[in-house]
C-alpha cells in the first residue's frame, strides 16, 4: 500500500503543484507525519520533492519534473474524462479505482489539455441505467447544447413535455449533459430550480448572449443526483397492456410515449393508418388512478391488463353513460 500512496502523492503534486501536507494527509487518509515520511522516501528514491514549512508552505516538486502522455489530441484527452456515473463503477467494485486512475491520467496529460479534460468530467455524464421509454434521435443539434455547457452560456429552449404534450419556452442555466441509457438529457436550472430536458423532446435550442448563472458550489453530479432520485422515488409502477388502434396511435404516443416500457413504434408505423390493425403496447403508471386517463381515447384504446384497471374503466364508463342517459325531468 505504501507504494500506491507514494505514487498518489507524486501524481497529486504533478497535477496541483504545491500542496499543503495537511491536505495530502486528508486526501490519502493518513497522518501529516506519515506524509513527511513519504516525502523523505520519495526524495531518497531520486524524486526532486521538497517541503516548505510555515503557513504558506507545503509539499512540491522541483519545476520541470513531470511525465507526459504523448500522442493524445485535445479531443482524445477530453473523451477520457466523459465518465460513467460513480454508481456504475461501484457496482463493479471499482469505485476507488476510477478515482485513482483518473488522477494518474490527469497528472500525465500535457498541461494545455488538463483544463478541457477537467471541464468534460464536470459537464458530461453517462448513466447507463434505463428508465422508461427508449430514446429517439435528438430533434436539435447536440452541438448547440455542448456549446452552452462548455462556454458557460445561457440557453433558450422550446420544449414539448411528455406528460401533457404542452410546448413551453425556457431560458436555462445549464450544468451539463447526461446520457441516460442512450437518451441525452440537459440538466439545468430554470429560475434557480433544477430541471432536466430530454433532447428528443426539444423543438429548438439557441445560445443566449448572457453568461450562465449557476448556483455557487453546485456541480452537474449534484444536480443530477437530486433529479434522478426524484424519478426513482416514484412508487412502484402499475404495468398496463393496451391495444391501440392505429388511427389514434400518433396522438396516443404524444401523450404516453414516456410511459412506454419498450421502444415506441416508428413514426411511419404510427402514421400508417387504421388499415394496418391495432398495436399492443406495454406501459407503466405510478398508480391505477394515473392509468384511468386512457379512457379519454374511448374504444380506440382497449386495456387488456390488469383486470382491476379494466374494472375501474368499466365503472367510469358506466357512470358517464348514466350521466348522459338519466331522465333529468324525473
Amino acid at each position: 500500500m505504501k507504494s500506491d500512496r507514494l505514487l498518489s502523492i507524486l501524481l497529486l503534486l504533478q497535477t496541483h503543484g504545491q500542496v499543503p501536507a495537511g491536505e495530502l494527509a486528508a486526501r490519502l487518509e493518513v497522518s501529516v507525519r506519515t506524509i513527511y515520511r513519504d516525502v523523505e522516501a520519495l526524495s531518497a528514491a531520486g524524486v526532486p520533492v521538497y517541503a516548505e514549512r510555515g503557513s504558506k508552505g507545503g509539499i512540491a516538486l522541483l519545476p520541470g519534473y513531470r511525465t507526459d502522455v504523448t500522442g493524445l489530441t485535445a479531443d482524445e484527452a477530453r473523451a477520457l474524462f466523459v465518465l460513467v456515473t460513480e454508481q456504475a463503477h461501484a457496482d463493479l467494485g471499482l469505485g476507488q479505482a476510477i478515482g485513482s486512475a483518473l488522477r494518474k491520467v490527469m497528472a500525465a496529460l500535457p498541461a494545455p489539455f488538463r483544463g478541457d479534460a477537467d471541464l468534460a468530467s464536470r459537464r458530461i455524464m453517462i448513466d447507463p441505467v434505463r428508465w422508461r421509454s427508449s430514446p429517439r434521435p435528438s430533434a436539435v443539434d447536440l452541438g448547440v447544447l455542448q456549446a452552452a455547457v462548455f462556454n458557460d452560456r445561457r440557453l433558450r429552449l422550446r420544449y414539448r413535455h411528455g406528460r401533457d404534450a404542452q410546448v413551453r419556452s425556457y431560458t436555462l442555466d445549464p450544468y451539463g449533459l447526461v446520457s441516460k441509457a442512450g437518451a441525452w438529457y440537459l440538466v439545468a436550472d430554470h429560475r434557480g430550480q433544477p430541471m432536466m430536458f430530454r433532447s428528443d423532446r426539444m423543438l429548438s435550442a439557441s445560445l443566449a448572449d448572457e453568461p450562465v448563472r449557476r448556483r455557487d458550489g453546485v456541480e452537474l453530479a449534484d444536480v443530477w443526483e437530486v433529479l434522478r432520485e426524484s424519478i426513482d422515488r416514484i412508487p412502484a409502477p402499475v404495468r398496463v397492456v393496451a391495444r391501440v388502434q392505429r388511427s389514434v396511435l400518433a396522438r396516443f404516443l404524444r401523450y404516453h410515449e414516456a410511459d412506454l416500457t419498450g421502444p415506441a413504434p416508428a413514426l411511419e408505423e404510427a402514421e400508417a393508418g387504421s388499415e394496418a390493425g391495432p398495436v399492443e403496447l406495454e406501459l407503466r403508471f405510478p398508480a391505477l388512478r394515473s392509468a384511468e386517463q386512457l379512457l379519454v381515447f374511448g374504444p380506440a384504446v382497449e386495456v387488456l391488463e390488469p383486470a382491476e384497471l379494466r374494472e375501474v374503466l368499466v365503472r367510469r364508463a358506466q357512470e358517464t353513460v348514466s350521466l348522459y342517459t338519466e331522465d333529468r325531468d324525473a
